[in-house]
């Protein structure tokens, strides 16, 4: 025999030892669930993301319920808008009867103790299917508007609080839009309210079936002019400084997947919480990877969820939060 003095397999040689000594684990209070809603009598599956639906708002609300039975502290609502709400202006965004505000109040109602956030952006809202305001040259050339946007998306925030929501998220990596939201929400007295900031947003491929869920990607063009080039760190870092001096109170990275080096820094260089969005293209590649029986199924969704935690992330926004959920009651 080897003279080992160093063994570590000792530590894992059975279950009660790795479970005595297992560094990161996973609890329903780590999950945010992001929700699909629309205007609908009744919900429809969505088919870029088998098991994820377009809940009418009564199905919304009873989706919340089986959520708070579960011990899932947040949600998160992503509408689909009726394409002749949709306007160049995105006005439909800041309409206190619209959709989203009716979805806070209607949650609300029932599960006042349920984190309602909103998604503050414009592409759901938007004719051009851009996070901002668009304006064309006589060439067919795009540009966003910056500030215009920025304009709107103080509205829309400021609606949202309106209606109840506890955290505001923007997602549209404008330009000083955090600082203006929340010199927005505190002039109006709305001091309360959370910013969850996207603050390393990138341009990713990873994004395509929830665009299919809410119809809501470009006309034309991309979003490579504000949303961030995969390639890059350095650039988050600026992002990171941006947001936490005006004020944002959680950072968020995504996608998570393929950002773990960037929430892992994150969570080293600020002491904000750090959130992370495992996107629908994440959810969507496991999906059908089990779906061929070429994957199983709980373990891939556990690992995947782990590895995101333990690069750092206070706050998982997960379309498997109510799954995983699940598994940690069994």
């Amino acid at each position: 025999m080897l003279h080992l003095p160093n063994r570590p397999r000792r530590n894992r040689q059975n279950p009660a030892l790795r479970n005595l000594i297992e560094e990161t684990k996973l609890h329903a209070h780590d999950f945010i669930a992001p929700l699909f809603v629309h205007a609908k009598d009744t919900s429809e599956a969505i088919e870029a993301m088998p098991g994820c639906s377009r809940f009418s708002l009564d199905d919304l609300v009873k989706e919340c319920g089986e959520l708070v039975a579960l011990d899932i502290q947040g949600v998160i609502l992503f509408p689909a808008i009726a394409e002749k709400l949709k306007t160049s202006c995105a006005s439909e965004c800041c309409n206190p009867d619209g959709l989203i505000p009716q979805a806070i109040k209607a949650i609300k109602a029932q599960y006042p103790q349920l984190l309602v956030l909103t998604d503050i952006a414009l592409d759901p809202y938007n004719a051009d299917g851009h996070d901002g305001i668009v304006s064309t040259d006589k060439n067919g050339n795009l540009t966003i508007l910056n500030d215009d946007t920025v304009a709107t998306l103080c509205k829309q925030a400021l609606c949202h609080a309106q209606a109840g929501a506890d955290i505001v998220a923007p997602s549209d990596m404008m330009d000083g839009r955090i600082g203006e939201i929340r010199t927005a929400l505190d002039t109006q007295g709305y001091q309360d309210i959370a910013i969850m900031a996207y603050t390393a947003k990138y341009a990713s491929a990873y994004y395509g079936p929830f665009r299919g869920a809410l119809e809501s990607a470009p006309k034309s063009g991309d979003k490579k002019t504000y949303q961030m080039n995969p390639a890059n760190t350095s650039e988050a870092f600026r992002e990171l400084a941006l947001d936490q001096a005006e004020n944002a109170d959680i950072l968020m990275v995504k996608p998570a997947g393929s950002y773990l080096d960037i929430i892992y820094q994150y969570r080293q260089q600020s002491n904000l919480p750090i959130a992370a969005y495992q996107v629908s293209g994440e959810y969507l590649m496991i999906e059908a990877g089990s779906a061929a029986g070429w994957l199983d199924k709980d373990k891939l969704i556990e690992e995947s969820l782990l590895s995101i935690k333990r690069a750092g992330a206070h706050i998982i926004v997960s379309y498997y939060a109510k799954y995983m959920a699940q598994i940690l009651q069994k």
